[in-house]
């Protein structure tokens, strides 16, 4: 027996569940797409267009973790944010966003220890849980063993427990991208970590939204940091992450956080006024044009490509 259902659109007439009216009276069998998940109004089913993101655990055929890839296009949405070192000290400038014009910027740097500290982009919850993470360990070293936490070791650490959101099908990765940065008896340390778990050891990095044109300035320059003064190196940094930005919005004190740590300098977070200065020292200066975007190419590697959303104005405190 056919299982009948009526249809609210078409007059409550009696029609059969799984198929779909083609508007002169007649059936046909239902349109399976390969993309998105699409709802028919008339069949009532749900359609998906991606089987194998469905949770972290499952691997496409082609050997890629759908899920990891989308905690790392938060990292991308994420205002953007600049790390860079000398010989003796490790800068980071952070970008801060405001949800509207009622609300505050969201802080985007974060102290861990005396001797630590990070920047970060994607989802600043995701942040908060990791960064008390970090603190737990460091104070645990200090109440052990007496002594600062190596920054190499706490990276290690680090790795390992978002690691483990990869690999569960209970967990989702942390949708989050860091930059930290520190100074220990090797000196000062810049290194990134990636939702994937991936961390590495850096010279200087930029992560977030728009952020390569602030790695090509970076790269340009990249010889010269060693050698830089405190001074210079925010300049730099300003720099790099002015080039994130649109031709029509500026660095404010708003807008901008400076954070520094080095020889004899713990880690100090520079807000509001205390940002004027520096800002003032690159002010005139003529920007780097800002290419355009180049649209993206479609790939073809197969059925199981990610589905492209669109993005929101604001994402969820990125």
């Amino acid at each position: 027996m056919q299982n009948v259902s009526t249809d609210p659109l078409r007059n409550n007439s009696p029609r059969i569940a799984g198929t779909v009216y083609d508007g002169h009276g007649s059936v046909s069998p239902p349109v399976w797409h390969g993309s998105a998940v699409n709802y028919c109004r008339l069949t009532k089913t749900y359609v998906f267009r991606n089987q194998y993101d469905n949770d972290v655990t499952t691997w496409s055929p082609q050997g890629r973790l759908h899920q990891v890839e989308y905690a790392m296009e938060a990292v991308k949405q994420g205002s953007a944010t600049v790390g860079l070192k000398s010989k003796t000290h490790a800068v980071l400038v952070a970008l801060k966003r405001a949800a509207s014009d009622l609300a505050a910027h969201q802080k985007k740097v974060m102290p861990i220890d005396d001797h630590i500290g990070i920047s970060i982009a994607g989802l600043t919850a995701d942040a908060r849980i990791l960064s008390r993470y970090m603190r737990t360990e460091c104070l645990q070293n200090r109440y052990v063993f007496d002594c600062p936490l190596p920054l190499s070791r706490l990276i290690a650490r680090l790795g390992n427990k978002m690691q483990i959101s990869t690999q569960r099908y209970d967990k989702r990765p942390f949708g989050v991208g860091l930059l930290v940065a520190g100074f220990d008896e090797q000196g000062p340390h810049l290194f990134q970590t990636c939702p994937s778990a991936s961390y590495f050891d850096c010279k200087a990095m930029a992560i977030g939204a728009r952020s390569q044109s602030a790695r090509t300035y970076l790269e340009k320059f990249l010889d010269s940091f060693p050698g830089c003064t405190l001074e210079e190196l925010i300049k730099h940094g300003l720099r790099a992450l002015r080039d994130t930005l649109p031709n029509d919005v500026e660095l404010t004190a708003k807008n901008c956080s400076i954070a520094v740590v080095g020889k004899d300098l713990d880690f100090t977070i520079y807000e509001d006024d205390e940002v004027v200065p520096y800002l003032r020292s690159i002010e005139g200066e003529e920007r780097r044009p800002v290419p355009a975007a180049a649209p993206e190419e479609p790939r073809d590697d197969g059925q199981d490509q990610p589905p492209r959303d669109p993005e929101p104005d604001v994402a969820m405190e990125t």
